[in-house]
């Protein structure tokens, strides 16, 4: 293996720092930190770039902390324990900025500082788990197929860090994962997620919802098919197959933030793709607005019609969104999109385009994807007036934006 010594000049966009060699050529690697001289091995050479793995830090950064849980750099589930929190928050701000000029060729974006958790520590409300051949939890080690039999995770709330180590699985055929989510009062719902109908004993001591998932179906074992959420003065019910923000006090202020970015006055009508259960269009509706949903999945939007029934003036149409977008013949004074992972593409911008709404706001899982499709706006008009970054995945590489735009 080719073992080199290298100065770090950036973060990158997946957990990782990186350098220059003299050649030019760009090296990653992951848990170092900008500014640090290290010695590193090559695990994947090509011609214009590398990645290595950290084998010394030579020169160490100012940033760098001792990391809090025993897994660190074994298991995938964290990149960012070796740096200070305010470190975190100025890389996730430096990526979403060097996303945008290199993918989206934005001159000089106007990436404003990240949002900061309330705490770096036990903050998501949605964990999920491998298990490993003894029937224990574990996580998958990033970029392998090996799996990291948990002692202790620092990311749950805390009901859920008390719930997963309580698990007692033995070995169950057909278990492939299980997925712990923590609604209001603490309520909790385990989620077995296997590639048969269950054939188990169960045994609840806790005030937990069980339920046992397979391909063609689902069965609720104890309690409820459902939990409920509290962001912000919303409660919102959420089946276990639906999609819900994992930082419930952090998404209460990006809600907060997207609803005041699209300035929505009483009888406007402002459009919610993506919609989820939910979560944006109850903000959109309190304010007055008339509210035009568009969600494709079928729990998600069953849950939507149960947290958006007391309004009248919102509709909802289950269908995709390159589908429904073309079809509804509402003009919208706002738009708000919220898509998964993959982003918008180029079907539903040029869609976005044709509707000419004034304003947009543009809630991003994914900083390559934002910068693909900002790119796309941006030629069809579209001025991007601000991007924040909000930290909703402490510890992790994940970074959520809300973006906003106008004609």
């Amino acid at each position: 293996m080719e073992r080199l010594e290298l100065t770090l000049s950036g973060a990158a966009y997946g957990g990782e720092a990186f350098g220059r060699e003299a050649n030019g050529r760009m090296v990653f690697v992951p848990f170092a930190a900008p500014g640090e001289r290290i010695l590193a091995e090559v695990t994947e050479a090509h011609e214009r770039w590398a990645r290595a793995r950290l084998v010394e830090v030579l020169e160490s950064s100012p940033d760098r902390i001792a990391a809090r849980c025993r897994h660190f750099m074994h298991c995938g589930g964290c990149h960012y324990q070796h740096l200070t929190y305010t470190a975190q928050l100025a890389a996730k701000r430096e990526i979403v900025a060097a996303q945008l000029r290199r993918l989206g060729g934005f001159v000089d974006p106007p990436v404003q500082a990240t949002v900061a958790s309330p705490t770096p520590w036990n903050t998501r409300n949605h964990m999920q788990f491998s298990v490993d051949a003894g029937g224990r939890l574990a996580l998958q080690a990033a970029g392998s197929q090996r799996m990291v039999t948990l002692e202790e995770c620092h990311l749950p709330v805390p009901p859920l860090a008390d719930l997963w180590p309580r698990l007692d699985l033995v070995p169950i055929a057909g278990l492939r994962r299980v997925v712990l989510r923590c609604g209001a009062d603490d309520e909790c719902l385990i989620l077995f997620e296997a590639d048969r109908e269950p054939d188990i004993e169960l045994a609840v001591d806790l005030p937990t919802s069980v339920i046992w998932s397979w391909p063609t179906g689902s069965v609720v074992l104890a309690g409820t098919d459902h939990l409920v959420m509290q962001v912000g003065p919303h409660l919102f019910r959420v089946s276990a197959a639906s999609f819900f923000q994992v930082h419930s006090a952090l998404a209460a202020e990006l809600a907060a933030r997207a609803l005041s970015s699209l300035t929505v006055t009483p009888g406007q009508t402002v459009f919610d793709l993506y919609a989820g259960v939910g979560l944006f269009s109850a903000y959109l509706a309190d304010a007055g607005a008339q509210v035009v949903a568009v969600e494709e999945s079928a729990s998600a939007c069953a849950d939507f019609e149960h947290n958006l029934g007391r309004f009248e003036a919102v509709s909802l149409f289950e269908a995709s969104v390159e589908e429904a977008l073309p079809a509804i013949d509402a003009r919208p004074d706002a738009v708000l999109i919220d898509p998964p992972r993959a982003g918008l593409g180029s079907t539903v911008v040029k869609s976005l385009l044709a509707r000419r709404s004034p304003r947009l706001v543009y809630v991003s899982c994914d900083p390559a994807t934002l910068a693909r499709d900002a790119r796309q706006l941006a030629d069809g008009g579209y001025r991007l007036d601000s991007v924040t970054p909000f930290d909703l995945f402490p510890q992790t590489f994940h970074i959520e934006t809300l973006s906003v735009w106008t004609l």
